[in-house]
């Protein structure tokens, strides 16, 4: 079933529990979204009524969920939805309509599991407000001891069992709201708020009109077969519904996991935690088209920095090293060590996106007066520390780490880890001189010397030292190289890089995989090599509703933003060749035969 989320509140349809967007409970490893009863998990039925339809559907945009119950006497209509711009809000509503020349009341009946207890929060009963039940309480357990215990307060309007169109009536609609949010006094004001648009009949057009200037600042218009176009719909449907509301600068944000606000309770779609998913491969989609929501995205990891800090003094290393898992602190909570311990690209890719976000704004701020200068020095001071140089090679190696290729651990000289390291090293080296900071030597040379594994005779990139052309990979490693870290290298190399790892890449792995394989092939012009890439990522697809699973054969995340954020590079940079350089935002398009004319609207570039 659809997911319903916004920045800060997510469920799942149906779903007896709803999370908030950065309220873990449990210590490091252990530490996942707080579970919250959901007020808003309601079923309607139309009892003795013969001949009933029913229809439900996902309004992509407008964001909300709809269940029809249709007769040839009345209709019944729930509509639910997550409110994009009022975030501590989620609301539904229920509609009769009398469509016969009948005088009887028309009943229909609602279904709520609902009870105001939760395993993670320590729930206690507070005194109705404006008709509202009220409850608040506290995590249980922080993720670092001595750390902060999140408090929720929650208001829900009481459900009934049953609602009447009376005998006179041709039409009415009753609406129910759900406030959640971290104080007593927000709760409040977002319920009354809410309540006082209710009485005016412009809560949900409010939220309609959210949707709609969301909409006319990103649209990607294909014309080219329905399914790819349904697609790509459905991945920025999902992923649009996950970032901060626009004009809202003081809205702190918690992250992108996975599997998105609407999952992470225990034991599920990675506890809720954010990996490289988020900068990796949502990132730039939103970058592209939002650049506040990308900036908010940056300011989760800013917050984190003194969490990576910890975490590579923990190691034994300077500077700052991003967990392989985060929650709210900043600090590995990666419930298995050897992740935490080797999985060290992330500290990388987490650069990558402040290099991406600078190149298209130029936000000085950010990185002069809000921490991100610190951030990139700290990142490259630990790139210097974990590196060792080989007096045989004459270079310098970054030795014992776990590729993106997770089949494969401790291993030296990853391919991808050691260029994204040099990538990182490079930017800082950059930033100092626009900032006329004088650049460490040492960054400069570590970035010059560190190796990047090739080999001459066959024209390829190992994936790491002693890798052997056929071993099985997990998923997309050494083809990241040509995007999106754009390392450079020739047609042939980048060909032979295609060439060597598709064959042997796992085919049900990650659903994100083969967009890249895809970009890769359209670089090169190779229209149908790139389109037989990108057809594999269908088959991660649910139907109706377009919910993606990590794995083909169905295991994994579900509502697998991270495969959506792929599909979407595949197009958004694939199609339309989109590069974000020092010095330009370039497009070099290559389409495929069945698509004739591509429309790319709202693409933002130095504040145009």
């Amino acid at each position: 079933l659809p997911t319903l989320t916004n920045a800060y509140l997510g469920t799942r349809l149906y779903r007896d529990i709803l999370h908030v967007n950065g309220v873990y409970n449990g210590a490091a490893g252990d530490t996942h979204r707080a579970d919250i009863p959901s007020p808003v998990n309601v079923r309607m039925m139309l009892p003795g009524v013969d001949g009933l339809a029913q229809t439900f559907t996902l309004n992509t945009q407008t964001g909300t969920f709809s269940h029809v119950l249709q007769s040839t006497d009345c209709a019944a209509i729930h509509q639910i939805y997550a409110h994009h711009s009022l975030v501590h809000l989620m609301a539904f509503s229920i509609t009769i309509q009398r469509s016969a020349l009948t005088t009887q009341p028309i009943t229909v009946q609602l279904q709520t599991p609902f009870v105001p207890r939760s395993q993670d929060l320590d729930l206690h009963r507070g005194p109705d407000f404006q008709g509202a039940h009220y409850v608040y309480g506290q995590t249980l357990v922080p993720e670092v001891e001595g750390g902060p215990r999140p408090t929720i307060h929650m208001l829900w309007g009481p459900v009934p069992p049953s609602l009447t169109l009376g005998g006179e009536e041709r039409e009415r609609s009753w609406e129910f709201l759900t406030a959640v949010a971290e104080s007593e006094e927000e709760a409040k004001r977002s319920y009354s708020q809410g309540m006082a648009m209710v009485a005016t009949g412009s809560l949900h057009a409010s939220h309609l009109h959210a949707w709609a200037r969301l909409w006319q600042g990103c649209c990607v218009d294909l014309d080219g077969p329905l399914p790819l176009r349904q697609a790509l719909y459905g991945c920025l449907f999902y992923l649009l519904s996950s970032i901060p509301p626009q004009e809202n600068p003081g809205f702190l944000f918690h992250g992108i996991s996975p599997g998105g606000l609407s999952n992470g309770t225990q034991g599920e779609d990675y506890w809720g935690h954010i990996f490289w998913d988020q900068d990796t491969w949502m990132f730039p989609n939103i970058l592209l088209f939002y650049p506040e929501a990308a900036r908010a995205i940056l300011g989760y990891r800013l917050r984190g920095l003194e969490g990576a800090l910890h975490n590579a003094r923990d190691q034994g290393y300077q500077g700052a090293k991003f967990p392989w898992e985060s929650a709210a602190t900043g600090r590995e909570v990666c419930p298995e060590e050897i992740y935490g311990e080797q999985e060290i690209h992330v500290t990388g890719d987490v650069l990558m996106a402040f290099e991406q976000y600078y190149c298209t704004t130029q936000d000085q701020k950010l990185f002069r007066e809000d921490g991100g200068w610190k951030l990139v020095g700290a990142v490259a001071q630990y790139w210097c520390s974990r590196m060792v140089w080989s007096q045989e090679e004459q270079c310098y190696h970054i030795k014992g780490v776990m590729p993106p290729d997770e089949y494969h651990c401790q291993v030296d000289n990853s391919v991808y880890t050691n260029a994204v390291a040099r990538r990182s090293l490079n930017f800082a080296a950059d930033v100092a001189r626009d900032f006329s900071v004088p650049v460490p030597e040492e960054w400069v040379d570590c970035a010059k010397k560190v190796k990047v594994p090739f080999d001459g005779e066959k024209k390829y990139h190992p994936e790491y030292d002693g890798y052997s052309p056929g071993e099985p990979v997990k998923q997309a490693d050494v083809v990241l190289l040509g995007f999106p870290l754009m390392h450079p290298m020739s047609p042939e190399v980048r060909r032979n890089d295609l060439e060597m790892y598709e064959p042997v890449t796992e085919r049900d792995g990650p659903a994100m995989t083969w967009s890249m394989f895809a970009v890769g092939w359209l670089e090169l012009k190779e229209v149908q090599r790139a389109q037989s890439q990108l057809n594999k990522c269908f088959s991660n697809i649910t139907e109706p509703f377009k919910i993606w699973v990590e794995n083909s054969d169905g295991s994994g995340a579900v509502n697998f933003l991270t495969g959506m954020g792929g599909f979407l590079q595949a197009v958004l940079f694939g199609y339309t060749g989109f590069r974000i350089t020092r010095s330009s935002l370039r497009f070099d398009p290559t389409f495929p035969d069945d698509i004739h004319r591509m429309e790319v609207t709202g693409v933002s570039y130095l504040g145009n």
